[in-house]
């Protein structure tokens, strides 16, 4: 991972020094249908954080697992998971910006202080935008920071990479753990939709009971779908 220098920074705002104790925040799980979307926050400096750490996704599973043990293992990095419920994604009074927010915000609350620099994914068109919505959240939760937000954060910063290894080590073990909560129906696959184990899971949940399990978005287009064709098929058997 090459850090970005400070006059690189597209808003003026560079990131924390190498002996700096910051944070980084990030989130994993917008797009699936199954199950949450889950944020992450690190607090350490970014001379803490292994060299290895990367952006998640360029990372194997295996390395992302063994890169989050010894995150948490650290006694120099302090780690929080906030979690965004099915629940709360179906809600029609938010979006996924709003949630965004509220994940990042709500991890970063659980460790951070007064006066610390925050460094965001964001995950907004408008980064600044973006950054003064998590602060003002992280303040109504408690402490005052200072936050920075940039589309490709967990490219350029450790301690963001290594919130982006956190939040997707963690969600992906709350996938894993839906193959023994949904046994009878599994496996669930990765719970994105494009993943056609997971659409045949969700066809045979609705087929045998009528309607989604607890752990899919209701309001995605693939949990529409799995419902129509159920009903199609009814019809047609009938």
């Amino acid at each position: 991972m090459t850090a970005r220098e400070p006059d690189d920074d597209p808003t003026g705002d560079a990131g924390p020094a190498a002996d700096e104790t910051a944070l980084g925040t990030d989130e994993a799980g917008k797009g699936p249908v199954l199950g949450p979307m889950v944020a992450a926050a690190v607090r350490a400096s970014p001379a803490s954080i292994p060299d290895d750490v990367d952006d998640s996704k360029r990372l194997t599973p295996a390395v992302r697992t063994t890169l989050a043990a010894t995150l948490h293992d650290s006694p120099d990095v302090d780690v929080a998971v906030a979690a965004i419920s099915t629940d709360r994604i179906d809600d029609s009074e938010t979006d996924m910006n709003s949630l965004t927010v509220a994940a990042q915000a709500e991890a970063v609350a659980q460790i951070g202080r007064d006066g610390d620099r925050v460094v965001a994914d964001a995950g907004d068109v408008s980064e600044s935008r973006f950054a003064r919505r998590v602060g003002d959240r992280v303040a109504s939760a408690g402490p005052s920071v200072e936050v920075h937000a940039e589309h490709g954060a967990d490219e350029v910063y450790p301690l963001v990479a290594a919130a982006s290894v956190i939040a997707k080590v963690e969600r992906d073990d709350r996938i894993d753990a839906l193959d023994d909560e949904y046994a009878d129906y599994g496996p669930v696959g990765s719970g994105y939709p494009s993943d056609p184990t997971t659409r045949e899971f969700l066809r045979r949940y609705v087929e045998a009971t009528g309607e989604l399990p607890d752990c899919a978005r209701a309001s995605w287009a693939t949990s529409a779908d799995v419902l129509a064709a159920a009903e199609q098929s009814g019809l047609s058997e009938f």
